[in-house]
């Protein structure tokens, strides 16, 4: 069975940072590319980025360019979303996936919200 357990959200200021975590179980997961996905109260999911299965390639949405690290340790099953220079726009439940999922996310999420 597919798991996939989020955590590290929390409150913070802005101009502040957190580091999210994502545990994953059930299958291979060094194999497949995996992505961040968040859902900001009142509106839909946004994509905000994505790693390949060896963590040599990402991308980002325009939104967290500059500001927002992805990677991943396949040793330990883990992906991660390092998130810096946070804004009140960020705040929002986010969600790992495998990248070629496009259904909406089934686990918890961690939520995060940037307010002074």
């Amino acid at each position: 069975e597919v798991q996939l357990v989020e955590s590290g959200g929390g409150l913070v200021q802005p101009g502040g940072s957190l580091r999210l975590s994502c545990a994953a179980s059930g299958f291979t997961f060094s194999s497949i590319g995996m992505k961040w996905v968040r859902q900001a109260p009142g509106k839909g999911l946004e994509w905000v980025s994505s790693i390949n299965s060896g963590g040599s390639g990402t991308r980002y949405a325009d939104s967290v360019k500059g500001r927002f690290t992805i990677s991943r340790d396949n040793a330990k099953n883990m992906l991660y979303l390092q998130m810096n220079s946070l804004k009140p726009e960020d705040t929002a439940v986010y969600y790992c996936a495998k990248a070629v999922s496009v259904s909406p996310p089934s686990s918890q999420g961690t939520r995060v919200t940037v307010s002074s």
